[in-house]
C-alpha cells in the first residue's frame, strides 16, 4: 500500500474559478507536476553522482580507439 500524506495551498479564487471552468482537475494536474519534479529532481542527483565517478576513471591512452579498431577488424 502507499502511503500518501496532504499538502495544502492557497491560490487566488479566480484562478481556481478558472480551472475548475476549463474542467482543469487541479489535484491531478498538481500531483502530475510535483511527480515530474521528483524525477528530474532525482534524475539531477544521479547524474551528478555518475559525473563525481566518471571523474576518476582515467583517460584512454592516446590512440587506443584506433588500436582497438584495428585489431578487431583484423580478428575476424
Amino acid at each position: 500500500m502507499v502511503q500518501t500524506t496532504v499538502v495544502t495551498t492557497r491560490i487566488k479564487k479566480e484562478i481556481k474559478e478558472a480551472l475548475e471552468k476549463a474542467g482543469v482537475n487541479i489535484p491531478s494536474v498538481i500531483r502530475e507536476h510535483l511527480e515530474e519534479l521528483v524525477w528530474k529532481l532525482q534524475l539531477k542527483e544521479q547524474t551528478e553522482e555518475l559525473g563525481k565517478l566518471l571523474e576518476k576513471v582515467k583517460p584512454s591512452e592516446t590512440g587506443f580507439a584506433t588500436k582497438s579498431v584495428r585489431e578487431d577488424r583484423e580478428s575476424h
